[in-house]
């Protein structure tokens, strides 16, 4: 199928080739569709502007599980039948599968060209048949490498994960084990299919990332500046509108029991709250498309006018983006913890060069933070 189709682009002032390629306020934190080889440098050049150097550590997860490959400089991915143009749930799809599907998926591309006489028979989203003469052929893989030749410091890393659901808690610990030993200026580039749910999913988890890195980073420094009110720089003192309907404030009865029994449950929420808003449309302060909380809201408002088969289908949408949701605040309250643990974890003989000489507390650059339990043995220790 191919990835691209009209009007695939629902924001403003687009780079060409990269599909609603956007930057998280706050952040340096982008997200966007699969983009075209011409698009990967687009991407990267606008990150990079001109104070970044493009030798420069850039960080780019792709969330996607369906393999790509690449004709003719466009990307093309491979599907089920039954899943062109819906949303691409296919299952638990690792790493180490997405690799080996887009091998064999270059294969299989390969074998049909030569078998067509140079062409390439695929889909659009809407199942109209295409024929492509075949110029040039290459992988995911392949493209990511000459990529690198431009932008040598590029980390390209798959993480699989469905559409509506919440990544798996390996999948957290997978794209936090790739930041750690970052800067705070390290840009963080998330990309799905078109920019939608799966990538603003990373990107959210990629800025509490960030504000791990903040908080244990700066907290002591920021301190020791005069007149400045910690409180104003803390996402978890972040309150929504009061006059919001209590389903577009995301107080669903299991949410409320979460921020009851997760530890500083209602900070935790206040911090994913803040981030989800910013990583939404600029209706609650963000760039993007969707609005990872309210789209839950929308979603249950829509539900009674639809007939059974769409609410059957909606029903399993809605608790799956309440899952979602749910694990984002309990990812929030992990990561307020292990700022806590890294703040403190510096070890005796280090301390001193850290360590502010007016309060005592550590200033630890942000390269060198360290988490101490993986996102899995949070989630087994508060089962």
């Amino acid at each position: 199928m191919a990835d691209h189709f009209e009007k695939i682009q629902k924001l403003p002032d687009p780079v060409p080739g990269c599909p609603n390629f956007r930057r998280v306020p706050g952040y340096k934190v982008y997200c966007c569709g699969q983009p075209t080889i011409a698009g990967f440098e687009a991407a990267l050049t606008k990150v990079t502007g001109t104070a970044y150097p493009k030798e420069g550590k850039i960080i780019w997860f792709n969330l996607r599980q369906e393999p790509n490959v690449y004709v003719n400089g466009e990307p093309i991915c491979a599907r089920p039948p039954g899943k062109i143009g819906e949303y691409a749930e296919l299952g638990n799809v690792t790493r180490d599968i997405a690799k080996s599907n887009e091998v064999e998926f270059l294969a299989q591309c390969e074998m049909r060209k030569n078998e067509n006489g140079g062409k390439l028979k695929a889909v659009d989203i809407n199942k109209k048949a295409l024929e492509i003469e075949v110029k040039e052929l290459k992988s995911l893989s392949q493209v990511i490498e000459g990529v690198k030749e431009k932008f040598p410091g590029l980390v390209h890393w798959r993480v699989p994960v469905c559409n509506s659901a919440a990544p798996l808690e390996n999948d957290f610990d997978i794209i936090i084990k790739t930041l750690i030993g970052t800067s705070i200026n390290t840009p963080v580039i998330v990309n799905d299919q078109v920019g939608l749910s799966r990538a603003t999913t990373g990107c959210i988890i990629a800025c509490l990332f960030k504000e791990f890195q903040i908080s244990a980073s700066f907290e002591g420094l920021v301190e020791t500046v005069p007149g400045v009110n910690l409180a104003l720089l803390k996402t978890d003192k972040y309150v929504m509108n009061p006059e919001k309907d209590t389903l577009f404030r995301g107080e669903f009865e299991v949410v409320k029991e979460l921020v009851a029994t997760l530890k500083d449950g209602a900070a935790a929420k206040n911090n994913a709250d803040k981030i989800i808003d910013l990583n939404g449309t600029p209706k609650t302060g963000g760039t993007g498309i969707k609005q990872t909380r309210e789209n839950i809201a929308e979603s249950k408002l829509s539900y009674e006018i639809m007939d059974d088969a769409a609410q059957a289908f909606l029903k399993t949408k809605i608790m799956d983006n309440i899952q979602k949701y749910f694990y984002l605040i309990v990812f929030a309250g992990y990561i307020r913890e292990q700022a806590a643990a890294a703040r403190e974890a510096v070890e005796a003989d280090k301390k001193a060069a850290v360590a502010l000489p007016a309060s005592g507390k550590c200033a630890i650059p942000a390269s060198e933070l360290k988490i101490a339990k993986t996102f899995a043995q949070f989630m087994e220790e508060n089962a």
